[in-house]
């Protein structure tokens, strides 16, 4: 009897166990989990994303840089997928009905349980005839669903590798950032790239009613859920988009960089990387196969040389070598030495060109003698009797003018170039085994050093201000306030800024001296340019060109870094370009046709690899 009772218990605790799973179960997928709701309201109501429109660039005067057109971009989604007239969409969008049915399985494989209901891009920038086409016979179509988006329009489609440009995001992106879905658009490099989140905007959503036949009736709940989108936040940048335009073409054919800056401001004025690249091409998406030659390209186009190309600084150094002489005492502008072709030292021979002899520290820029700035760099690293503590405090007041370290300024990608350590010579010719003449090609910016233009071009602002600089930057306002209020924080060298005279007037002098000066090609009537020319040793080919200069004199407006590869002398290229920049930017009118199609004419690239305006 007893065992008929234990049976009975063991039933009914048995239903009781299972309703409460069922009853739990179903408590679960009514109450808790949204799969099924979702299920149901995506048979209902159809979501559509609102992309905002990115924000718009400007150069500083107010030129539109980078604006916005609208496109159409057909999408799916895999649950609603259902039987439908390939024939016609194949027809409208030109595409085969094999291309149709692999994109379609693709997306397919690809949509997991949670990921069915979501819009999965299926053919994107459909023309406007073809999305006018098509939004005549939807009904035909079943999961099929277009989608209004903004891409970017280049009025002037210059300044590639500085403005950059936007592409799809990758999985790493969706991942980190749920503003991102599969199809959306993200800046890649440049301004696009650092200034992402301003430029991108606020997406929004709109919620539809759906009929039987998968039009659209009405907004659901009179569009109450519906959010607006956000359009992304204008932009001013610092260039001059003129003076873009007019570097980009001194600098076709040529691989190397122009940058300018505004002394008073930190601002970038031009920055020029050459070769460089047509932005469009990143947005016409019939252009895959020149998209895809920029990064397998020789010249690397995609490289932004002004911000990433470390390069020996040459003789543009001596300026910097003079200044920390100075400082230490170790020369005064009034110390003389004398060149007879070249410098000399136990085993180690500094070769120079032919000038007049004896030189002061004034004269000894203008004629750019290798070795009165071999007896300057030996003053500075022996003075201290211990080579170690001389390269040190030659160092400290190195990294003072930015270089050697990143400047921070708001260009991505921006490297910090080289500057040597005692531990580098430790490591290259052993603890306690070396001394200023081993070192000695740092003297005239050869050696262990590597700088980029953005570099040079500061240093050349940062004399023009006679000792101190302002963080570089390419962004001047955003909704008409500054980015970043550390570009207004003044930074000071080293230097104490009465040393600064004399190496203004040795860059005067090399410019505008009536005998010896090795960049009087630089001169520009009424305008009182200082500068400095530089020979980098190449030991893979030509050397290359170098040049810096500000102007005017007492009232410096801008400030130009030029890097010409392979150009040879600093007077044959870089120097002719940058003052035909200068007087571009200070007269806006070009006086000597004669130079600027010299520059302009010129082919220095290899291998016939020549490079035509866009």
């Amino acid at each position: 009897m007893n065992e008929f009772a234990n049976r009975k218990v063991y039933i009914i605790a048995f239903f009781v166990l299972a309703g409460v799973v069922i009853l739990g179960r179903l408590f679960y997928i009514q109450v808790i989990d949204s799969y099924y709701k979702r299920m149901a309201d995506q048979n209902v109501m159809r979501y559509e994303i609102q992309y905002p429109a990115r924000g718009l660039i400007y150069d500083r005067n107010g030129k539109l840089l980078v604006g916005n057109q609208t496109v159409y971009d057909i999408v799916v989604i895999p649950r609603e997928l259902a039987a439908f007239d390939t024939a016609t969409l194949s027809q409208v969008l030109e595409i085969s009905p094999e291309q149709i049915q692999a994109t379609l399985y693709a997306i397919k494989s690809k949509a997991k349980k949670t990921a069915a209901y979501q819009p999965a891009l299926f053919r994107r920038h459909v023309s406007t005839e073809a999305f006018a086409l098509l939004q005549e016979k939807w009904f035909k179509f079943p999961g099929f669903y277009s989608q209004a988006r903004s891409i970017r329009s280049y009025p002037r489609r210059v300044a590639g590798n500085l403005i950059g440009y936007i592409g799809e995001v990758d999985t790493t992106s969706i991942a980190a950032d749920p503003f991102y879905t599969q199809g959306s658009y993200i800046g890649k490099i440049g301004v696009e790239y650092s200034y992402e989140k301003a430029l991108r905007g606020k997406r929004g959503v709109s919620i539809y009613m759906r009929d039987v036949y998968n039009r659209v009736k009405n907004s659901y709940a009179n569009g109450r859920l519906d959010t607006a989108a956000l359009p992304g936040d204008n932009i001013v940048c610092t260039i001059d988009a003129t003076l873009q335009e007019y570097g980009e073409r001194l600098m076709q054919n040529k691989a190397g960089s122009i940058v300018a800056i505004e002394p008073a401001t930190g601002e970038i004025l031009t920055l020029v990387s050459t070769p460089n690249f047509d932005p469009e091409l990143f947005i016409d998406v019939h252009r895959a196969a020149e998209r895809n030659a920029l990064s397998t390209d020789p010249m690397k186009p995609l490289f932004n040389r002004a911000v990433m190309a470390q390069y020996p600084p040459g003789s543009i150094f001596k300026c910097i070598n003079a200044l920390i002489g100075l400082q230490e005492g170790t020369v005064s502008e009034h110390t003389t030495y004398s060149c007879q072709g070249g410098y000399s030292v136990g085993r180690r021979y500094v070769g120079c060109h032919y000038h007049f002899s004896p030189t002061n520290l004034p004269q000894s820029l203008q004629v750019s003698c290798n070795t009165y700035y071999c007896h300057v760099f030996r003053g500075i690293i022996d003075k201290y009797n211990d080579p170690r503590k001389g390269l040190n405090i030659w160092r400290r007041h190195i990294e003072s003018f930015g270089i050697g370290r990143k400047l921070n300024s708001d260009i991505p990608n921006e490297l910090r170039g080289i500057l040597p350590t005692t531990a580098t010579y430790d490591r290259m010719h052993g603890e306690n085994r070396w001394k200023s003449p081993t070192i000695i090609s740092l003297a005239i910016g050869q050696g262990e050093l590597g700088v980029t233009p953005l570099h040079m071009a500061n240093i050349a602002a940062t004399i023009a201000n006679r000792g101190f600089y302002y963080t570089p930057h390419i962004v001047k306002s955003i909704r008409g306030e500054r980015p970043d209020s550390s570009f207004l924080v003044p930074h000071a060298t080293t230097v104490n800024s009465s040393h600064f005279e004399p190496v203004v007037q040795g860059m005067y002098l090399a410019v505008n001296g009536d005998f010896g000066g090795t960049a009087r090609i630089a001169r520009i009537q009424g305008v009182e340019v200082c500068g400095k020319t530089g020979t980098a040793q190449n030991p893979h080919g030509e050397h290359h060109s170098v040049f810096i200069c500000f102007a005017p004199k007492d009232d410096p407006r801008i400030a130009v870094a030029v890097y010409v590869e392979n150009g040879g002398a600093g007077a044959k290229w870089a120097a002719p370009t940058a003052s035909l920049i200068v007087e571009k930017y200070l007269t806006k009118n070009i006086s000597r046709t004669w130079l600027e199609s010299y520059v302009m004419d010129a082919n220095l690239m290899p291998h016939n690899h020549a490079q035509t305006k866009q």
